[in-house]
């Protein structure tokens, strides 16, 4: 017996030994097919990324050098190759099934805020992302974000991932087109109805994946994944259905499932290196843009909180107390992952929580990520293939995986209002508010005020949670302090 198992480790590759693979229940195959997944899962990235990003800054210019419009050829190659790196990264080193890529919500803000204030350019806003995640990776290595996340009671960070599953559940049927916003703020499809040949596409996606899973057969997500892009592909080769527009509810969401041409492209990376750390103090003063930076850095700290939780949860990597292995490590990739993407002029990068579609379909490692790294350097020359993937037939997968983090619902003690009001706040409030910070947000706040309300609670409480609550506030009330202070 004492031989066996030295001979055992001898014989596994290098490649289950770094990953451990073989401890984790995985294998290479499953690892692989789940990078593919969570590649797909993302691959809208590629195309949102660009669109977002595409409005003139202050003084008229567009990002990539673009001069009579958005250079979006730019801003792709830009985004997929920082996604690329930042995901072999997340494995190589943290040996954890996360995959990066630019943040939405958070590129919406420099698009949107930063870049129109006066005078801001392009670089100066990405410099302000550049310093985002400078400062989270000193917080990181001083231990104080990980010590935060340790904090945080184990029964929050069931209610982080349940919320999550609801949040990307709700992802993957708003960007179907399932569910939308119309008389009330959502209704099923147009008018009450599902209608159009991508809904189609999505149904028998979730339904073929759902089969698969009551029959246990591997790969049920890949498999759904591909069939539903195969049968997208057909119907617009026959019915040449198009863009979803305002007049015609039942087009494709994002990406119409059609190549023309090549599918290769040669890249301009024309973003990287378009940053400036000193512009935006310069312009707009050291208090507005801390401010500017503090609202960013809360967003980033706590939307990759969650989602670690979340994926490490699906993935049956989580100790007692709720925490990943190697989270500092985890914390450290990501916090160079938003200063990078800075850096690489395409906003933000974050840890995704669509890793948890390839954590669903088998992945368990780091490989996992190194995979979906290596699709995502690919895509670099593959835009117009990796693009064929439309909505409808990826998020099938972001359903079924909301639906397996949902049934962690039951480790919440229901009965103990002090932890079940956080709780259920956390869950409610990031899909109801399509952010996972305002959700971590509001249950830490309600859990400190509850827990204090208690006989002697405030004193279990631990310190940190006090901190982070009051923090909390204070991002809840950026917008009236900003004019108070005439910001």
């Amino acid at each position: 017996m004492s031989t066996t198992a030295p001979t055992r480790t001898h014989n596994r590759s290098w490649l289950d030994r770094h990953f451990q693979i073989s401890e984790r229940g995985s294998t290479v195959g499953r690892e692989i097919r789940g990078g593919i997944v969570t590649f797909f899962a993302m691959s809208y990235i590629l195309v949102l990324n660009p669109l977002i990003l595409s409005t003139p800054d202050s003084t008229g210019a567009f990002l990539g050098g673009g001069t009579d419009g958005p250079n979006f050829a730019a801003v792709a190659a830009g985004t997929a190759l920082v996604a690329g790196l930042m995901s072999i990264l997340m494995g190589a080193v943290a040996n954890f099934p996360l995959a990066l890529a630019a943040g939405l919500g958070l590129n919406a803000v420099v698009a949107y805020t930063i870049v129109g204030l006066p005078g801001m350019t392009w670089a100066d806003a990405m410099g302000i992302v550049v310093l985002e995640g400078l400062l989270i990776l000193v917080l990181v290595l001083t231990g104080l974000r990980e010590a935060v996340f340790r904090a945080v009671p184990q029964q929050l960070k069931v209610a982080i991932s349940v919320g999550l599953g609801l949040f990307i559940a709700l992802i993957g049927l708003v960007n179907a087109g399932i569910v939308r916003p119309g008389g009330t703020p959502l209704e099923l499809g147009h008018n009450g109805s599902i209608v159009g040949w991508p809904s189609v596409v999505f149904i028998v996606g979730l339904f073929l994946i759902l089969i698969l899973f009551v029959k246990k057969v591997r790969g049920a997500i890949l498999i759904g994944v591909v069939v539903a892009t195969i049968l997208a592909g057909v119907i617009e080769a026959v019915a040449d259905v198009g863009l979803r527009a305002d007049g015609d509810v039942g087009g494709w969401g994002l990406t119409v499932p059609a190549i023309e041409g090549s599918i290769f492209s040669l890249p301009e990376f024309l973003t990287l290196g378009q940053f400036s750390l000193v512009g935006a103090v310069t312009k707009l003063g050291i208090v507005s843009a801390a401010l500017l930076i503090f609202s960013l850095m809360l967003a980033d700290f706590f939307d990759t909180m969650g989602t670690m939780v979340a994926v490490g949860s699906e993935a049956g990597l989580l100790d007692e107390e709720g925490n990943p292995p190697r989270t500092r490590s985890i914390l450290i990739v990501d916090s160079v992952a938003a200063a990078a993407g800075g850096a690489g002029g395409v906003s933000s990068n974050t840890s995704y929580i669509e890793s948890a579609a390839g954590v669903g379909d088998g992945g368990r490692t780091g490989l996992t990520s190194v995979v979906t790294g290596i699709a995502f350097l690919l895509s670099i020359f593959l835009a117009p293939l990796a693009q064929f993937v439309p909505y409808e037939a990826a998020t099938p997968a972001l359903v079924v995986v909301g639906f397996l983090m949902m049934q962690q619902v039951t480790d919440i003690n229901w009965r103990d209002l002090s932890i079940a009001v956080p709780a259920f706040l956390t869950i409610i409030l990031m899909p109801f508010s399509y952010s996972i910070s305002v959700g971590i947000g509001a249950g830490f706040i309600a859990y400190v005020v509850l827990a204090a309300a208690k006989k002697g609670g405030a004193r279990k409480v631990h310190w940190l949670m006090w901190a982070v609550a009051v923090l909390f506030v204070i991002y809840f009330a950026l917008g009236p302090i900003q004019d108070l202070l005439g910001l």
